[in-house]
């Protein structure tokens, strides 16, 4: 047997253990692998739970809907109100604890199930606010306890079917673009959604993060984009994605750079 077989038998085992969960899927690769192990494994004894925010992707949204119509999912779309904490809403450094907090207690108001996260062992080495509201939530992480890595999941997906699934890009939620003190706002959020599909569309880059700093918007590319960006496509991307950030109430010089992961975040 080889070592996916093995990892899917040793979480279709802990899943088993538990009995009934509520799946927190955002849409990304771990969240989705999960939830279809759940479903496979327990059926009506798993529910899933997809909290509609302008912080997160649309695609990740269409994504949650259209397999779980395919799938036959047990799907509730929730609102976590997290924009109605102000203590998210002012963006401090733990930003993220303040988001995961108001996602577990909403979906623990609505079962009794064990809630249960995408998080994988490499998310560990990660500064994650969120893994401690977890913890206060006793959320588990059924990926985490069996030892399951971000390249474990991937093929993990693979072996369930999903290929393309596999192979999609790390997406962290919309707020993790703003840089660390800028108040959140939804029309901001939802203008950064709109600007990387554009840039997306025109440039098709392995990834982009439209960045809301103090002073600047950065569109960060990977290398090969970047580098491959002409003087004629980045004055047509500074109007179009400056016309996206106005719409949402945002205004300031648009800049290109090389993407580098967490840098919207200040500590």
């Amino acid at each position: 047997m080889g070592k996916t077989s093995k990892k899917i038998e040793a979480l279709e085992a802990w899943l088993g253990g538990v009995g009934e969960v509520a799946v927190a899927v955002s849409g990304g690769v771990d969240s989705v692998t999960l939830s279809m192990l759940a479903h496979r494994t327990l059926g009506a004894r798993a529910t899933m739970f997809h909290a509609l925010s302008p912080a997160v992707p649309l695609e990740g949204t269409v994504r949650v809907r259209t397999l779980a119509a395919e799938q036959r999912w047990d799907l509730r779309i929730i609102d976590a109100a997290e924009l109605a904490d102000p203590n998210y809403r002012r963006n401090p450094v733990d930003r993220c604890f303040y988001c995961k907090s108001n996602l577990y207690a909403t979906i623990m108001r609505q079962t009794n199930a064990t809630v249960v996260s995408g998080t994988n062992l490499d998310d560990l080495g990660d500064f994650r606010p969120g893994l401690r509201a977890a913890a206060e939530g006793a959320v588990r992480h059924p990926f985490v306890e069996a030892e399951v890595s971000k390249v474990n999941v991937r093929k993990i997906a693979r072996a369930l079917g999903m290929a393309k699934l596999s192979e999609l890009p790390a997406s962290p939620c919309l707020a993790s673009r703003v840089e660390t003190g800028i108040l959140m706002d939804a029309h901001m959020l939802r203008a950064i959604d709109r600007a990387e599909q554009v840039v997306g569309r025109l440039l098709a880059p392995e990834v982009v993060r439209c960045r809301v700093r103090h002073e600047v918007l950065a569109v960060e590319l990977d290398d090969r984009a970047f580098r491959a960006l002409t003087s004629t496509r980045r004055e047509e991307l500074v109007i179009k994605v400056s016309d996206v950030f106005r719409q949402g109430g945002v205004d300031k010089p648009v800049i290109f750079d090389v993407y580098k992961m967490g840098s919207a975040f200040l500590r």
